[in-house]
């Protein structure tokens, strides 16, 4: 029936998306375990690495989690000891972030992480362009 049409998995934009994403993070699955990270404690890593340090409400925006979600994973890679919590000097009420010596030095073992995963993509440099920017469209960026 037409009247349902709009219903049909087929024609989900979020299908795709999802089941891609999924797809994305299973392909990292092997990788980061030689690291020791699941996806979400990486692309906190990947964060820090660029602005550390930073406070989790930084990171939570960066990555679109919420404090619930961003919690567990501070505690594990703190517990890993790859990252410092510590409370703001200047206002409590503010987790900042800082690396470790170990945390620093998981970024040597993760340099290669992008292009091997580069090459599991079936999209030419033009394609993975155009998507990355379509994607940041979607998140209004």
């Amino acid at each position: 029936m037409q009247e349902f049409d709009a219903l049909k998995l087929d024609h989900q934009l979020c299908f795709p998306l999802y089941a891609a994403s999924r797809e994305v993070v299973r392909q990292y699955h092997p990788l980061l375990s030689a690291l020791d990270l699941t996806y979400t404690q990486y692309l906190a890593m990947l964060v820090l690495w660029e602005d550390a340090p930073c406070s989790a409400k930084e990171l939570g925006n960066r990555l679109y989690l919420d404090s619930g979600t961003l919690t567990p994973v501070l505690k594990s890679l703190e517990k890993k000891g790859l990252v410092r919590r510590a409370r703001a000097k200047e206002d409590e009420r503010v987790l900042m972030l800082e690396l470790t010596e170990a945390g620093l030095a998981l970024r040597r073992q993760a340099v290669g992480i992008p292009a091997a995963l580069s090459s599991c993509m079936p999209l030419d440099p033009a394609e993975a362009v155009e998507l990355y920017r379509l994607l940041y469209k979607i998140l209004g960026k």
